[in-house]
């Protein structure tokens, strides 16, 4: 089975530079996992998004990069159903004529 939550908005910190520190700005987070359903076991997707949401919040990232590795070390061990984890993080305003962002994608 395949879950896809996409375009889940919220603000956070995210960023390096001195402005991003201090001011919230909207991040978009796309999310696919694969995983083997049988017997009734799932993922449930709300909580997969209510944790994405809290951990990028609580934790105030620097560094897009750092937030999908522990995103996805968290996620893997939330759910050890997991066998394959795409994530990608956006930052729509921070540039005026595009969004820049960064995907990982993990087999396990």
């Amino acid at each position: 089975m395949t879950i896809v939550i996409e375009h889940l908005c919220f603000e956070t910190i995210l960023g390096i530079l001195p402005e991003e520190r201090v001011t919230p700005q909207t991040v978009q987070i796309d999310c696919t996992i694969e995983y083997p359903y049988a017997n009734g076991s799932f993922i449930n997707y709300a909580d997969v998004a209510a944790m994405i949401q809290t951990t990028m919040v609580e934790r105030r990232f620097e560094l897009i990069e750092t937030a999908l590795e522990v995103l996805t070390a968290l996620l893997k061990a939330s759910f050890p159903l997991i066998s394959e984890l795409t994530l990608s993080i956006r930052k729509p305003d921070i540039l005026p004529q595009c969004t820049v962002g960064v995907i990982h994608k993990t087999h396990f």
